[in-house]
């Protein structure tokens, strides 16, 4: 539509697999990050589309954050990292396992310092620790 355009683009919009999301996110090692725009940015360049699409690509990152959860608390070590997929703006996802307080938790575990700003806590200088997909 119009509105959306104006917001996330024109031209071609992949809709990616859920796994495609989730191996995306296991690509992002100890000390690094990367935000839900730059899972579609990947998704988009690896289709040759224009837009990756942001409602799915969000669905799917939660879904596979909660699969992880799911999975340690089930023994499973080796797990899809999900806290470090931030948000637009290094922004916390208080919708992951834990929440705001656990992803807080894990990603301090890791170096990063976290701070609030305005109603949402988001990881200082974020930008520094992006990793290229």
């Amino acid at each position: 539509t119009e509105k959306m355009s104006k917001r996330w683009g024109t031209g071609t919009v992949v809709i990616p697999a859920p796994l495609e999301v989730d191996a995306l996110m296991r690509k992002v090692p100890e000390g690094k990050l990367v935000t839900v725009n730059l899972l579609r940015e990947a998704l988009a360049k690896k289709h040759k589309a224009t837009i990756g699409c942001p409602m799915t690509t969000g669905i799917f990152a939660w879904v596979a954050a909660h699969a992880a959860e799911e999975q340690k608390q089930n023994g499973v070590g080796d797990i899809t990292p999900y806290w470090r997929t931030l948000k637009a703006g290094g922004v916390l996802n208080p919708k992951y396992p834990g929440g705001v307080e656990g992803l807080k938790k894990l990603l301090e575990a890791e170096g990063h310092k976290i701070v609030q700003k305005g109603k949402k806590q988001v990881v200082a200088d974020y930008e520094k620790s992006l990793i290229e997909l």
